[in-house]
């Protein structure tokens, strides 16, 4: 494992390190896993723990089983919550720590302002030696600002303070992929997320929650975007995450691309939820990737969604591989009516475009 040093630390406990198999609370395995992390805030690691189980604690309290309906799951969720808080602040209060709830949406991501106040906030709380637990705010969240899954919003957590690593806990050993005769065997590292790493995480897997593979491989997408170094291991083996991040290797490590985006780059790349898609000509990627320009409606040739002006678009080639991303400056329906044409202006301005 590379010899980095890593001292601001995202790690993202799943539903499944949080039940037992009868579908109950696991307090064992949340007390030992706060074990790991007082340790490494007692060695002056800053901290930030995002966290399932909510739903599956309230559900529990409720007597609901499996909640299925939205409304089930966000009633579990608004008993579970502060149950599972109440959980954590026993636990961490043993080793003299101090934790505070943090709950995020989509739109505190998306929007630009409330985006650099959480930012601020998550900073204050790690100055002041604080452990933030966060998760998404499943009391109230609708589609329309649901991040929709806990590694997702770790990720999006990582790049927003910009840490030095994101740990994934869950109840495997780390990121399997097969080999020539079709046997699966562990990834110790992962440098590039090309297509077999995509084939290899197939479909979510767990019966608990709304993660899986696939969703790790998204989260691992936005953290080397951002710099960020990310791990998969597994939540029930003691010390392992000491050991990660004393340099020993464990599970899965991804290291993040050469080149990270700065601030406002990261948040239009992921901070924002994509709206439509622009399929543009090979001139025009050339012109966006090489010369750094903007996007014109002469290089476009079609587009796919309804979005108005100021959305999150994706750029996209003929093969419909993406390549960039940005805020488009016309709505899709007057675009759609300027696609092919010259000296109509900007589609997207370069200084609100990604490439990725």
């Amino acid at each position: 494992m590379s010899k980095k040093t890593f001292n601001t630390i995202v790690i993202k406990v799943g539903s499944s390190s949080l039940t037992t198999p009868q579908g109950k609370l696991d307090s064992k395995n949340l007390k030992r896993i706060a074990s790991q992390i007082a340790s490494l805030a007692h060695a002056k690691k800053r901290i930030i723990l995002v966290t399932s189980g909510a739903i599956v604690c309230g559900a529990e309290k409720l007597g609901l089983g499996k909640p299925k309906t939205i409304p089930q799951k966000q009633a579990a969720a608004a008993v579970g919550q502060s149950r599972l808080m109440r959980q954590y602040e026993k636990a961490f209060e043993e080793f003299g720590l101090t934790v505070a709830q943090v709950l995020l949406t989509r739109d505190a991501i998306s929007d630009r302002e409330r985006y650099l106040n959480a930012r601020h906030t998550l900073e204050t709380l790690l100055e002041e030696k604080v452990v933030p637990i966060v998760n998404e705010n499943d009391t109230v969240a609708i589609d329309e600002i649901k991040i929709g899954d806990n590694d997702n919003l770790a990720a999006l957590t990582a790049s927003l303070v910009g840490a030095d690593l994101l740990i994934l806990l869950t109840d495997v050993d780390g990121f399997y992929m097969p080999n020539d005769e079709g046997i699966s065997y562990l990834v110790p590292e992962i440098s590039e997320i090309n297509q077999d790493v995509m084939d290899a995480a197939g479909h979510p897997s767990t019966q608990l929650g709304t993660g899986g593979m696939v969703t790790k491989i998204q989260a691992a997408k936005i953290v080397s975007d951002a710099g960020v170094y990310m791990a998969i291991i597994n939540s029930r083996k003691d010390g392992l995450i000491e050991k990660l991040v004393a340099g020993e290797k464990v599970g899965t490590l991804f290291t993040p691309k050469a080149g990270k985006l700065e601030g406002r780059k990261r948040w239009l790349a992921h901070g924002l939820k994509v709206e439509g898609s622009l399929i543009i000509d090979p001139g025009a990627e050339s012109a966006l990737a090489k010369k750094g320009t903007s996007l014109l409606p002469v290089g476009i040739k079609s587009i796919k969604g309804k979005f108005k002006s100021g959305a999150l678009v994706s750029i996209v080639d003929e093969n419909e591989k993406e390549i960039a991303r940005g805020l488009v400056n016309i709505s899709s329906t007057e675009l759609s009516n300027l696609i092919g044409k010259k000296d109509v202006g900007e589609a997207v301005h370069r200084d609100n475009l990604v490439i990725l």
